[in-house]
């Protein structure tokens, strides 16, 4: 192996921190063509990848090779190797012994988009000029495009290309292309098995619908012309047979195998007695070879008579084994089962290219689902399913060519890094996404518990299925929607890509709340923080809810979860709360603040102030005894002790005055009450989604950032939140926001600290 130099190595490879460790393919960041090309010219070396290098691990990872392989570059391999052969073409391509007919079908869609094609194999490399064992592709993932580097050793078995290659001995586009997305997905065999319209986005950044023929649309074919116009990539297939792999029918066609799609057209037919159009479709099985169609309008059929020669020469016609063949699409529909278009996106289409036709309007958040947090579930998860995260797309226009006033809007939900992550273990999720609409007047936060549970959905993905991309075409009247994206089952860990096209202008962002808090009214004006600092942010909203409906999903390849579906007919009017007012003082808890006041000053003396372990030993004396909990407590630590007398102490004397001290049990009685009211089975713990609506009621107003950073700062391991964990945290929420509110006076959502002033407010909160 070369010898580059540690810094060299830095260069191109290796992970330094925990930050980085995160980022699935930050080696294959670090790598610059530019960079290593230079040096190897100047080295007068060929490149040798430590990113992917030329060991077992980079073909298998579940087991070890059935045989052994050698890498061999191109030119070991024939005499006089060429990059790319008299160009392109969706013939070129033919498989090896990997199971990835859906990557090829995918590549011969891409060839017939020499634009496309241009972008993802960049054709200025070669053997020649420049040559030091490097090339490069470029591939969308996840919401940007990444140039992927590879050396040029391949994979061979008796001098032979094991996996991919062209039909041209000397061509190695293909290869190379093939062992970049190995590279980019972590090994040869992350690449058995998948989707045609997995690769189709991976090459154009589009976003993929998934049709099934047995359910087809009646403007199915319109859809198909429409999307081939667009320059859209194709794929079709028939679900495999469970008893054979890749059965054979008897008119030619192939079960569980996967076929690209290459052109769709209104052919022109004519005879003495008729004349018109037909709509038909053309289709490449990626094996090249004589497995082709055998019905109607395959090579040869008599059919092929009825059709002008000038536009047999125009489709480009040829009766070769290439694997090639057309069909009519009544056949086409009547003998293949599933249909994948991919739509390319906005920046996919150039000028000079319209002619014409309209881009898509494209729409992308980024979100996660964190368990604990917001990784709710689906609708059958009636309790958990509103904490999952939700946004806001407003459709303003209908679309020029509806004669119904509809928006058309395709939504892609596109989980991430999971065909990297199955050499541990993790597979696909099942995924999918549900629409609702949002009533008019309804605030920017996060829709609550009670909306869902009495609204139902006016649009939804097909499937929850677990697929890497579910994307589901809808026509929607103009107005405000919510879209929440979510696993089948709960507590699942994933991060995803949601992506939304429309025909017409759109508007989209995470629904979500400022942090603040919500000041007290009325005549408990006196439980104003009594530091220099005042919280004032001050927000209402609310939303009408109307009806009830049970709503149930059953996701595709994952047992139904049973539900018992909620009563019909309840009418309730819903608002979601402000600060929560504490009821008057029942004549126990007045006579426990005579007590309180009689204990304070035993123990503060003539000074009238108490300390963190004074104020331990006076609380603890009631909280233990309070009748009204209901549930086991050993008290406050002392460390929640010293948080109650920061939130107040704002000359950083340590101790309360007992002016001080009657506004901390006051903010303790509303927040033991809100406990008391959502911890419903007595056991002294809130669920950590339950903790969202605690704090709410408790007047807070928590960004889903910031509550998922209390989830995971005062949660067990269990994802409950016990009482002194749940009274701690409103303390420091409390006393956080009166900091940065004293320093932000303005009110501007900016605070400038020094580095003693955030090392003040951070540790002693």
């Amino acid at each position: 192996m070369s010898e580059y130099g540690y810094s060299y190595h830095r260069s191109i490879g290796g992970r330094h921190s925990r930050r980085e460790e995160k980022d699935l393919i930050s080696g294959i960041r670090k790598q610059h063509y530019d960079e290593i090309r230079e040096h190897c010219l100047a080295e007068e070396e060929l490149f040798e990848d430590p990113e992917f290098p030329t060991e077992d691990s980079s073909i298998f990872y579940s087991q070890a090779p059935p045989r052994e392989f050698e890498w061999k570059r191109p030119h070991e391999i024939c005499d006089n190797p060429v990059f790319i052969a008299d160009g392109a073409s969706r013939f070129d391509v033919q498989q090896g012994e990997l199971g990835d007919c859906w990557l090829l079908a995918a590549i011969a869609s891409l060839t017939v988009n020499q634009r496309l094609f241009a972008k993802v194999v960049p054709p200025d490399q070669s053997f020649q000029d420049g040559y030091c064992g490097m090339f490069r592709f470029h591939f969308w993932r996840q919401g940007e495009w990444v140039e992927v580097v590879v050396d040029d050793r391949l994979p061979t078995y008796y001098g032979q290309l094991t996996f991919m290659h062209s039909v041209d001995k000397n061509e190695f586009w293909s290869a190379l292309l093939e062992k970049a997305y190995a590279k980019l997905e972590g090994s040869y065999e992350s690449l058995k098995g998948g989707s045609t319209c997995e690769a189709m986005v991976d090459f154009t950044g589009g976003v993929s619908e998934f049709f099934d023929l047995k359910k087809a649309p009646p403007n199915m074919f319109s859809i198909m012309l429409k999307a081939s116009q667009r320059g859209s990539l194709m794929g079709c297939s028939i679900d495999a047979d469970p008893n054979e792999l890749e059965a054979r029918v008897d008119n030619g066609l192939v079960m569980g195998h996967a076929y690209s799609i290459t052109s769709v057209i209104l052919m022109d037919i004519e005879t003495p007695s008729m004349s018109g159009k037909i709509p038909m479709v053309r289709i490449r099985n990626p094996w090249g070879n004589e497995a082709e169609w055998k019905g109607r309008w395959s090579d040869q059929s008599r059919e092929w008579s009825l059709i002008p020669d000038s536009q047999k020469k125009a489709i480009g016609l040829t009766f070769d084994d290439d694997g090639e063949f057309w069909m009519s699409f009544d056949d086409f529909r009547g003998n293949f089962e599933k249909l994948e278009i991919c739509n390319l996106g906005p920046d996919s289409l150039e000028e000079d290219e319209l002619d014409g036709k309209k881009r898509w309007e494209g729409h992308t958040e980024n979100g996660e689902w964190i368990p604990r947090v917001n990784a709710g579930g689906c609708r059958n998860y009636l309790d958990t399913f509103w904490t999952n995260p939700q946004y806001r797309v407003t459709l303003t226009d209908p679309d020029d060519d509806d004669d119904d006033d509809l928006c058309t809007m395709l939504v892609g939900i596109l989980q991430k890094d999971r065909r990297k992550k199955r050499k541990e273990g993790l597979d696909m999720l099942t995924i999918g996404y549900v629409i609702y609409k949002i009533p008019d007047g309804t605030g920017e936060g996060p829709l609550p518990q009670n909306f869902f549970k009495y609204n139902a959905s006016c649009a939804k993905s097909n499937n929850f299925i677990n697929m890497r991309e579910v994307c589901t075409r809808h026509k929607l009247p103009p107005g405000q929607y919510c879209i929440v994206p979510s696993t089948f089952e709960p507590h699942h860990a994933g991060k995803y890509l949601l992506r939304m096209y429309t025909e017409m202008r759109a508007h989209t962002h995470e629904m979500d709340e400022e942090t603040g808090i919500i000041e007290d009214q009325g005549p408990y004006e006196s439980m104003k923080i009594l530091t220099p600092y005042h919280v004032v942010n001050r927000r209402f909203y609310g939303t009408a809810i109307n009806h009830q409906h049970g709503e149930y999903f059953q996701p595709v390849l994952v047992p139904t979860v049973a539900s018992a579906p909620p009563p019909v007919g309840r009418q309730e009017a819903h608002r979601i709360p402000g600060a929560r007012e504490i009821p008057p003082p029942t004549e126990e808890e007045q006579e426990q603040e005579q007590a309180l006041k009689a204990s304070f000053r035993r123990v503060a003396g003539d000074d009238m102030e108490i300390d963190a372990y004074e104020l331990r030993d006076i609380l603890n004396t009631v909280f233990t005894r309070d009748g009204s909990i209901e549930f086991s407590f050993d008290g406050f630590s002392l460390d929640t002790c010293r948080s109650m007398v920061a939130m107040h102490d704002g000359d950083l004397s340590g101790k309360l005055g007992f002016d001080e001290f009657k506004v901390l049990w006051r903010d303790l009685r509303r927040w033991k009450g809100v406990f008391r009211e959502y911890d419903r089975d007595k056991s002294g713990k809130l669920s950590s989604y339950e903790l969202r609506s605690a704090l709410h009621a408790s007047g807070f107003r928590l960004s889903n950032r910031t509550f998922s950073a209390l989830v995971m700062r005062y949660s067990s391991k269990d994802g409950n939140v016990e009482f002194g964990d749940f009274i701690l945290c409103a303390i420091r929420m409390k006393t956080m926001l009166a900091s940065f509110k004293n320093i932000d006076e303005e009110n501007s959502g900016h605070a400038a600290f020094d580095l003693d002033g955030f090392i003040q407010t951070v540790m002693y909160s």
